[in-house]
Parts: structure tokens; C-alpha cells; sequence
């Protein structure tokens, strides 16, 4: 079985380098979190004294979370379903493949339960997209009424369906061919777009306060327990931690790539994409007076507000909602990965196959939840109870469950340097209560990511 567990299939899509695989675990990691949140709550909480308690999490769940589920998909060359049931039979749990796809049809449910309701807010941007090339957004009279238009009930069923056919279209590719090629292409543009608009926005009238509202730390707020809590919630689920994408892409990565460094990579670049998207939307926002903790309608609402008082507002507003479109496809396919892989992987399916069923199961849930309410309570279920259990399985799996050193060891593969004994210790007594603390403050708060 030992063998078996770290043996790849000769059939197995894969990574076709490790820089390849690190800009596709970055496109997964800058997501609607890091630009959709994080701006209001750095604004909200602190400014840069937010940032203390951020990256202090950021790093400790990159180093342990990201490390290990890249470590444990890659030591079994499986997802979840697979992966669990091999760990199991590291300890000769009887009936341990069963008992392991029971347990991990959870990250996959909650993968494809979370990537639901982000193909509906994708079709948002695409609309938005669409009518900013045309010129036709900043020409509303009512930003809200044009906003509220496509989040009624079955408000946006054709962008929705565009959405799903883009991404999904992509993904029956493969790995090499589609998710690879995907963001070799979105992620550079994306980082480019929103340098574009920072350069813009910095010459802005009012743009200096904004900075400082945005940098200036207010360090009362760390005497705020609701502070340390949002910035845990942030780290966690901006760096995509949900025993699912992560762990399926690390069962496509090659023996040789050094994960210790892949995962520092996605930690510096998610951070920096965060850190990015607030430059650009706390100072543009600032420099208008619009409020700068309007919260999840400050990219739809406010923000195509600010635009139409700027000047060339049509342009940049173009470049903006075209490099959020490109890091929501990037965070989506990852999502998508899961489910597709266990269809695959569990019930012998063609990719094709894998991907049509996953196609008619999320266009079917989908259609209902178009309304902005239910998609967001939608997504806040998802998020609050199975994206952060799914995360927790796969850490007991991997840190606990298989035998002692076993993830000391798939982690150093690929690393010259000795890893030390402090990643078992810190993924088993840091990373697990951590991820079990993010469950329960998420239930008791309504959510914290």
C-alpha cells in the first residue's frame, strides 16, 4: 500500500513545471476574498494595523495548511475520496477505502457547493464587464437599480449560463491544457490591470488621504478580539484552505517541485494581490467621498459610482472589471477541480463526462439561487460549515491520521534543505485547533470569511 500511495498513475494529467503549478495555486488563492473583502475590512478594522494580525496568520496557515494539503494530494496522487482512504490504510483501518470516500465526499461537496454560488456572482462580472466595454454601466442613472436588476430572482439565468460554459470549457482541457494555460495568461493580467489602476488612482485629487486612511494604523483596534478574529478568517480562506483544490492540485504536482517554497509563493502573491486590491479601492473610493465600508456592494454599487466621476472613468473601469472576471475564473476552476477529479478518479469517467455532469448539477442548483439574497446565504452555509470541516479532515488525515513523520517527509520531497520536525508539530498542535477555532466562530459569529 505504501507503494501504492506514492506511486502516480501513468494517466494522470500533471503540472508541466513547478512555476506552472505555483501560478495556478496563486489564481486559486486571489480570489473575490482578497479583492472583495479585504479592502473593507483593513479599512474597518485598524488599517495597517490589521495587517499585524493578518499576515501573522497568513504565514502560519501558508506554512502548515497550504504545505500540507500540497503535500498530502501529492503523496497520494488523488483527491480527497482517494486520499482519505489511503491515509486510513496507513493505519490499517479496516474498511479504509470506503470509510475515506464517505469522509471526503464533504471538501468535494463543499468545493462544488462554494464554486455554485461563485459562478453566479461570475456572471455578475461578466455583465458588468460586457456593458463597461460598450460604455453602456457608466451611463446608468442608478447604479443600485442597475445591480438590483441582475440579482432578482433568475436576474442574470444567460450570464450565468456564460459563466459556467467559460470556466467549465476550460477545464475539459485538463490540467496541462486548460487550468495551466488558463492562468499563465489570467494572473500576469491580472497583476498588470490592477498596477495599471493603482498608477491611475495615485494621481487622483484626495488619493493621499486615502492612503493614509488606508496605512495609517490605528492600533486601538488590536485591542479588539473582533480584529484578530476577521484577520483569521481572512488568512484561512483567503489562501483557499478546504482540504479540496489545493489538496487535487498537489496530486497533479511532480515528485521534484519543493512545496515549502510553492507555498511561500501563494502566501506572498495572495497577500500582495490583497494588499494591491485595497490600494486600488480604498484611495479611489476615499478620493469621491463614497463610503469606504459599504462592504459586498462596494465593487458593484460604489465603485461604478466612483467611475463615472472620473475622468476616462469608461476605460478604467474596463481594466477593473476585467482583471476581477480574471481572478474569479482562476478561483472558480480550482473550486470546480475537486468534484470533476472524484468523478474521474471514483467513477471511471471520461473528463468530459465528469465535466457535463458537474455542468447540469451546478446550472441546476444555480438557476434558483441567482437572487442576491439566497446566493449570499448560499454561500455563507458553504463557507461557515463544510469549506472549513473539509479543511479540518484533511488536516487530522494528514498530520494525525497517517503514521508519524509520514508528512514531515512528503512535505521535504523536492527540498534540499532539512524541513525539521516543527511542521508536524505545528500542523498537528497549530493548524488543527486553528482550523476547528475557524468552524466555531464561523457558526457562533455567522461567519468570519
Amino acid at each position: 500500500m505504501a507503494q501504492q500511495t506514492t506511486s502516480a498513475s501513468s494517466a494522470r494529467d500533471s503540472f508541466t513545471s513547478r512555476t506552472a503549478f505555483i501560478i495556478a495555486c496563486i489564481g486559486s488563492a486571489v480570489g473575490l476574498s482578497g479583492i472583495w473583502l479585504f479592502p473593507y475590512r483593513v479599512s474597518q478594522l485598524g488599517g495597517a494595523a490589521f495587517l499585524i494580525p493578518y499576515l501573522f496568520f497568513v504565514v502560519l496557515l501558508g506554512l502548515t495548511g497550504v504545505v500540507g494539503e500540497m503535500s498530502f494530494g501529492r503523496a497520494m496522487q488523488t483527491g480527497p475520496m482517494g486520499s482519505f482512504g489511503k491515509a486510513l490504510s496507513l493505519r490499517n483501518v479496516p474498511h479504509a477505502s470506503a470509510i475515506g470516500k464517505i469522509i471526503g465526499i464533504v471538501p468535494v461537496l463543499a468545493a462544488l457547493g462554494i464554486a455554485i454560488g461563485y459562478t453566479v456572482v461570475l456572471g455578475w462580472f461578466l455583465k458588468y464587464l460586457v456593458t463597461a466595454t460598450t460604455g453602456q454601466l457608466l451611463v446608468q442613472d442608478s447604479m443600485g437599480a442597475f445591480f438590483g436588476g441582475i440579482t432578482g430572482d433568475f436576474g442574470s439565468v444567460g450570464w450565468h449560463a456564460a459563466a459556467l460554459i467559460i470556466t467549465l470549457a476550460v477545464m475539459v482541457l485538463g490540467i496541462s491544457r486548460g487550468i495551466e494555460r488558463l492562468n499563465k495568461i489570467m494572473m500576469p493580467l491580472f497583476f498588470v490591470l490592477f498596477v495599471v489602476l493603482l498608477v491611475r488612482v495615485a494621481f487622483l485629487p484626495g488619493a493621499l488621504d486615502g492612503y493614509a486612511y488606508l496605512f495609517m494604523p490605528r492600533w486601538e483596534a488590536l485591542a479588539n478580539p473582533q480584529t484578530w478574529v476577521l484577520a483569521l478568517g481572512q488568512a484561512f480562506f483567503g489562501l483557499s484552505l478546504a482540504g479540496g483544490g489545493t489538496l487535487v492540485y498537489g496530486s497533479y504536482l511532480k515528485k521534484d517541485v519543493n512545496v515549502v517554497s510553492s507555498a511561500k509563493n501563494v502566501v506572498v502573491f495572495s497577500t500582495l494581490a490583497a494588499v494591491l486590491s485595497a490600494m486600488v479601492v480604498v484611495p479611489a473610493v476615499f478620493a469621491f467621498g463614497a463610503d469606504t465600508q459599504a462592504g459586498p456592494p462596494l465593487l458593484f454599487i460604489v465603485l461604478p459610482q466612483v467611475f463615472q466621476e472620473m475622468p476616462f472613468g469608461n476605460v478604467f473601469c474596463f481594466v477593473f472589471f476585467l482583471a476581477v472576471t480574471c481572478a474569479a475564473i482562476t478561483s472558480l476552476v480550482n473550486l470546480y477541480e475537486p468534484p470533476i477529479e472524484a468523478l474521474q478518479q471514483e467513477a471511471h469517467l471520461p473528463r468530459w463526462a465528469a465535466v457535463g455532469i458537474v455542468a447540469v448539477a451546478s446550472f441546476a442548483v444555480g438557476v434558483f439561487i441567482e437572487n442576491g439574497d439566497a446566493v449570499s446565504a448560499w454561500m455563507d452555509a458553504v463557507s461557515i460549515y463544510a469549506i472549513p470541516l473539509g479543511a479540518l479532515i484533511a488536516a487530522v488525515m494528514f498530520f494525525w491520521v497517517c503514521p508519524k513523520d509520514f508528512a514531515t517527509k512528503q512535505a521535504q520531497m523536492g527540498r534540499e534543505k532539512p524541513l525539521g520536525k516543527w511542521f508536524e508539530a505545528m500542523g498537528r498542535y497549530l493548524f488543527v485547533p486553528l482550523t476547528a477555532i475557524v468552524i466555531v466562530l464561523g457558526i457562533v459569529l455567522g461567519g468570519i470569511g
